[in-house]
């Protein structure tokens, strides 16, 4: 049922400063009513599509670049971090037995002792032996890899580990120039002896021999390498 009750527009700004500031005996709110037009339903316009617009920073005519890197006097502060302080081995010796350098046929140890010749080296409890795993088993002399290419020695050449007491905990093996699998009754044996290996090139070896066994003893960590001339076949010619 259609509502009897006038239809009044609401009045605009401009209605209501006519109101105000007009003469008491001019105003009247009948003045404020206008006649309610009727509106045209709203239509759906296609707006136009939205762009996205950047400014470009202004820079300060007034800035000039820097005259001078210098930062100043050095703080005096405690607060500052002694990076040399966190080598925890930095007062620590190293072991006798560490090698200073690994050469094409030997090695030089850091209590002035060589191994050249083109022999290898085992270092056990701090002390160094000559090593040539390359002798005895039935091996042909010179010959250190097996048909499927594996790092393969026979079981004399881990005598001395064999015999030792207290036994290390790690051997770090070092196959030369390049690194190769080991056989697994190689792996088989070192690891009867309650002994884990860790193969690696020699040079690389001689790196993690010298780390460890500053860090854990020479008690704990053993090595067993080879020089890096070694051929197969041929030996450190």
């Amino acid at each position: 049922m259609p509502s009897l009750r006038p239809s009044i527009a609401r009045p605009t700004i401009r209605d209501l400063t006519t109101y105000l500031f007009s003469p008491p005996q001019a105003r009247c709110l009948s003045a404020l009513q206008r006649p309610l037009t009727r509106r045209s339903p709203q239509t759906h316009t296609s707006l136009p599509p939205r762009t996205f617009t950047t400014s470009h920073i202004l820079l300060n005519a007034s800035s000039h670049a820097p005259k001078s890197h210098d930062r100043g006097p050095t703080s005096k502060e405690d607060t500052q971090t002694d990076f040399g302080a966190l080598n925890v081995l930095g007062n620590t010796p190293a072991p006798s037995t560490s090698i200073d350098a690994c050469a094409w046929d030997g090695f030089h140890l850091n209590n002035g002792v060589k191994i050249i010749g083109g022999k290898g080296i085992l270092l056990v409890n701090g002390e160094a032996f000559e090593w040539s795993p390359w002798l005895g088993g039935g091996h042909t002399a010179m010959e250190l890899v097996n048909a499927k290419g594996q790092w393969d020695v026979s079981d004399e050449a881990w005598g001395l580990l064999d015999l030792v007491w207290p036994k290390p905990d790690l051997l770090i093996l070092g196959l030369g120039k390049e690194m190769r699998p080991i056989s697994p009754k190689t792996r088989q044996f070192i690891n009867s002896l309650g002994i884990r290996v860790d193969v690696q090139d020699t040079r690389n070896a001689a790196a993690q021999f010298n780390l460890l066994a500053t860090e854990r003893g020479v008690s704990s960590i053993a090595a067993a390498m080879i020089p890096i001339g070694w051929k197969e076949g041929v030996g450190c010619a």
